[in-house]
């Protein structure tokens, strides 16, 4: 492990009372008398390395569970996101930079009275962290496989059994471009490639926000059933007792509530001709028919040595459904997936 090397603790409140233009920076207190940090929630950041390392914070004796080993975080602003709040973190302990990171999922626990997100992500450039205020005695990389060997802070801990096989999954989302376009009547086949690079672009802001993990999950829904997704709040994991984070959640702590996956949108025919440039989508423009590029690229995810990735495809066609299904693919309906995308 490497490490790079060093204030009082504040106020408590409970959430019902919190005033918003009072600072975020403060405890809420739990029904049975323990308390949580942030009024506003709070948010950590989970770094993966290309080498299986995690970072690491070693926390300030004097902060809460002082000397435990956790995630760079802390409380969120008032009306601030948890990517946002975990990100803005992350910079202020440790140096962190955002254009290093792609995100990957996000584990939210929320308790009803308070709530905490661990945002994972993986660093796609090395950088070296910077111990920058006093919360932090160190900051390192830590071998994943290790982790559990550190005193961790009890949130961490209760969260990281759950947490950790997720690091190394990946998951890809494939969009019959054409199949989703062709679910709304709204005259797109006058101008297919317009219809097309509209399409393209509100994708693209779906998939730089992401989308919930029961749409990708194994046991995501398959039909044109809505999915209330929206806009994420993204907030939760627990900080405290184990035992009262079970207690308290449908899921495991740690178990991914929202994901960013990869995302190809093929396309067909005249839609080829669209534009370049659609930020966090890959477009492969189909050289034949989209349905035999679409079971090509699942089948080159699918047949990988060690363990393949969880590939989603997007589509209304039964045939192609089959086709994909035989490779090991789920299959998401147009109708469900505008809807989490926010594109309905």
């Amino acid at each position: 492990m490497r490490a790079t090397r060093a204030p009082p603790p504040r106020p408590c409140g409970k959430l019902d009372r919190v005033n918003t233009q009072e600072p975020a920076d403060g405890w809420v207190e739990a029904p049975d008398g323990r308390r949580f940090w942030g009024r506003a929630g709070a948010a950590g950041l989970l770094v993966v390395d290309p080498d299986d390392r995690v970072l690491l914070q070693h926390r300030a004796d004097w902060s809460h569970f002082g000397g435990t080993w956790g995630l760079p975080g802390g409380a969120r602003h008032h009306g601030e996101s948890a990517v946002e709040g975990a990100l803005r973190e992350s910079g202020e302990e440790a140096a962190v930079p955002r254009d290093a990171l792609r995100l990957l999922f996000a584990a939210e626990l929320d308790l009803g009275f308070w709530s905490y997100t661990t945002v994972v992500a993986r660093a796609e450039r090395s950088f070296e962290p910077v111990v920058s205020d006093a919360e932090s005695i160190a900051l390192g990389w830590v071998p994943a496989d290790e982790v559990f060997g550190l005193p961790l802070h009890p949130g961490f801990a209760a969260s990281w059994p759950r947490l950790r096989p997720e690091l190394g999954s990946e998951v890809h989302v494939v969009v019959d471009v054409a199949n989703v376009l062709g679910s709304r009547p709204d005259g797109w086949w006058r101008d297919r490639v317009g219809a097309t690079n509209r399409f393209l672009d509100a994708l693209s802001r779906g998939a730089r926000d992401g989308v919930a993990e029961s749409l990708v999950s194994p046991g995501g829904r398959g039909d044109d059933t809505q999915v209330v997704a929206g806009r994420p709040d993204r907030s939760a994991s627990p900080t405290d007792a184990a035992a009262f984070a079970a207690g308290s959640a449908a899921e495991p702590p740690g178990a991914p509530t929202w994901r960013w996956p990869e995302t190809t949108a093929v396309v067909e025919g005249e839609a080829r001709a669209v534009g370049d440039t659609f930020p966090g989508l890959t477009v492969d423009r189909a050289e034949a028919d989209g349905d035999s590029a679409i079971v090509a690229r699942v089948r080159g995810l699918r047949d990988v040595s060690g363990v393949a990735p969880r590939v989603v495809v997007v589509t209304a066609d039964r045939g192609l459904t089959d086709r994909v299904a035989a490779l090991g693919a789920a299959v998401v309906r147009p109708g469900a997936f505008r809807h989490a995308v926010g594109l309905d």
